[in-house]
C-alpha cells in the first residue's frame, strides 16, 4: 500500500489508478480500526496508516486524502466513483518531513523511469515539489 505525500499530479496512469483503490482499501482498514482498535483486520497496522491514525479523526483524514485524489482524476477526466466517500468539513493537515518527500521522489522517479518516462522528466524538473492538500511540510506548519 502507497498513500502518497506527493501531489497526485505527478503519478504516471498506473500509479494514479493504484492510489485511488488503496486509498478507498484505506478507508474500509481505518473505518474498520476505528470501530473496534482491537480488531485485527488486514492492513491494519500498515505504517501508511500511521499518518492518518495519529489525527483526530482518521476516516475524515482518509476522506480527504481521497478527495484530491477525485479532484486529480476530474483533471484527468476519469470517472471515479464520487460516491465511494464523504468530504468532512474539518481541516485536517499532516505533518510531514523533507525527508519523506524526498524518499518518495526517489521511489516514484524510479517507477517512473521504467513505466513512464516523460512523467519521470516532468517530476525531475520540477524544483519545489508539490504536495497532495492534506500535507504540509512540518517546518512550514
Amino acid at each position: 500500500m502507497r498513500l502518497w505525500t506527493l501531489h497526485p499530479k505527478y503519478l504516471d496512469r498506473q500509479g494514479f489508478l493504484a492510489v485511488w483503490r488503496e486509498g478507498l482499501l484505506a478507508k474500509h482498514v481505518l473505518e474498520q480500526w476505528t470501530v473496534d482498535p482491537e480488531k485485527r483486520i488486514a492492513y491494519g497496522n500498515h505504517p501508511q496508516l500511521d499518518r492518518f491514525k495519529i489525527t483526530d479523526d482518521p476516516v475524515a483524514a482518509i476522506s480527504l486524502y481521497l478527495a484530491g485524489i477525485f479532484a486529480e482524476s476530474q483533471r484527468r477526466k476519469y470517472s471515479f466513483d464520487r460516491n465511494k466517500f464523504d468530504i468532512p468539513d474539518v481541516k485536517i493537515i499532516i505533518p510531514t518531513i523533507t525527508a519523506e518527500i524526498e524518499f518518495e521522489r526517489n521511489h516514484l522517479l524510479q517507477k517512473l523511469i521504467k513505466r513512464d518516462p516523460q512523467a519521470a522528466d516532468r517530476l525531475r524538473t520540477d524544483s519545489v515539489l508539490q504536495l497532495h492538500s492534506l500535507f504540509a511540510i512540518a517546518e512550514n506548519i
